[in-house]
């Protein structure tokens, strides 16, 4: 993959003088907000698609990592695309196929064709992220409102967060689990129109050709590693297909290696980047926070409604006290980072994470005090994460270079989206390892809880401390 692009070709349009509509920002982050909806509305209606579906903890898991498999491995490509075929384009092409894919999924009556839907529905999102930033970019001329434009853009992801569970609970309750993706087909087809209408053509650049053995290796890597963490504990982990699987992810994730090496600067992801000590924490960190994150928002929905009886509204509900803070405090986060840098507010970050899944871990029952203990400990969870992973983000800006700051970003997001995947995989096996959902859930907090403290050690001894001035 490219890192620098080469002059734009003749044929594109002037840059814009004039200041978008407002509409047009509305429009790009619906369709980010649906993107990320999608990774946290379906945690509530698990329980419902087990029932419905006749599926285990295996296939719930892959409902949920379905997704995430090539959400993650696709986003640097997504780029690439977005890059030479022009962002407005790509964003079209990717909300037509969320929209539509979104409505199919919704009708899916068995495990294999839900899973192979998420699959799909992972592609499509891989596309809008990227592109819709693409367009963003190339709609505000201006820097200052560019800088706005992208920080409103941003602030979805906590928005997202906050409505995934209650949205989904809602929905489950009222009509059926199968709303959950029936929700997207209108918002998809708003965003389609405002950003039809609305979204100038943004530049084609010419970028050197797709790295398709380093795409296509990610991709096996990461699905061959899924496979075997979510079908071992019931094949058995000497099973030949889990044997192998774990064969075939080790031997994708050394041609991935491999093939970016010889590559250099036209991978994918150039190694090089590597050599940045805040570039490989980051991408560490990153990791991890998503590993306890989705990890801990799959075991706590299926812990929620199946040890202490909520309905899936009230299970969404329960997760306020983690999702409220995300919704207000990166634009705290995103000051405070600004006058002393990003090491202490992540460090800071992990820490509420670790302690808030540890503190929740003894009290696995539905006494007074093991409710008190949920809500303090999804509160400092729910602060941890606020204050991390904008920090995040402004590490990994300040540690690449500026021509390699959007592989930088890319990296971030697929790092990010595969410690979703592990999380929820690895605490699922935890999961299975008790007799009781009450007992693996408290080893899987344990598991999260020191997990995250982990991310803190990284964090603290990674990424740099005061901004330069």
């Amino acid at each position: 993959m490219s890192t620098q692009a080469e002059p734009q070709r003749a044929s594109v349009a002037p840059a814009r003088t004039d200041k978008p509509s407002r509409t047009l920002l509305v429009g790009l982050s619906l369709g980010y907000f649906m993107v990320l909806l999608d990774m946290t509305i379906v945690s509530v209606a698990l329980p419902a698609i087990s029932t419905s579906l006749h599926v285990g903890l295996s296939g719930l898991q892959w409902v949920t990592n379905g997704y995430t498999i090539t959400f993650a491995a696709l986003l640097l490509t997504a780029g690439w695309l977005s890059d030479r075929l022009g962002g407005r384009r790509v964003f079209l092409w990717g909300l037509a196929a969320f929209g539509i894919l979104s409505g199919i999924s919704a009708a899916a009556n068995t495990l294999g064709a839900l899973v192979a839907l998420r699959l799909a529905l992972g592609v499509a999102g891989a596309l809008l992220l990227p592109a819709s930033l693409a367009v963003i970019t190339n709609a505000y001329s201006n820097p200052a409102d560019r800088a706005r434009a992208v920080g409103n853009w941003a602030a979805i992801t906590g928005l997202a967060l906050a409505a995934g569970p209650l949205v989904g609970g809602a929905l489950t309750d009222t009509v059926g689990w199968r709303a959950i993706f029936v929700i997207n087909v209108p918002l998809a087809l708003v965003s389609f129109v405002i950003t039809l209408r609305l979204a100038p053509e943004t530049a084609i650049k010419q970028r050197s050709g797709l790295d398709v053995t380093g795409q296509i290796s990610a991709v096996v890597a990461l699905g061959a590693l899924s496979y075997a963490l979510i079908e071992g504990p019931a094949k058995g982990w000497g099973a030949g297909l889990v044997v192998a699987a774990f064969v075939l992810a080790a031997v994708a994730a050394a041609v991935f290696v491999t093939a970016e090496s010889r590559a250099g600067d036209a991978a994918m992801l150039p190694l090089r980047m590597f050599r940045s000590r805040g570039f490989s924490a980051a991408l560490a960190s990153g990791l991890l926070a998503n590993f306890g994150l989705s990890g801990l928002l799959f075991v706590l929905s299926l812990f929620f409604q199946e040890s202490r009886g909520y309905s899936s509204f009230s299970a969404g509900l329960a997760f306020l006290p983690l999702t409220l803070p995300t919704a207000f405090n990166p634009i705290y986060t995103g000051r405070l980072v600004g006058r002393i840098g990003p090491r202490r507010p992540a460090t800071t970050g992990f820490v509420l994470m670790g302690v808030g899944a540890l503190l929740q871990a003894p009290f696995t029952g539905d006494s007074a005090l093991a409710l008190t203990a949920t809500v303090v400990g999804l509160l400092a969870f729910g602060f941890g994460v606020s204050f991390a992973l904008p920090a995040l983000v402004a590490g990994m800006a300040s540690s690449v270079p500026p021509e390699l700051a959007g592989i930088g970003a890319g990296a971030l997001n697929s790092a990010r989206q595969a410690g979703a995947l592990l999380g929820v995989a690895v605490l699922g096996v935890v999961l299975n390892l008790s007799s009781t959902n009450a007992g693996g859930t408290k080893w899987a907090l344990v598991v999260g809880g020191l997990t995250l403290l982990a991310g803190a050690l990284i964090t603290v001894t990674g990424l740099r401390g005061r901004t330069a001035s």
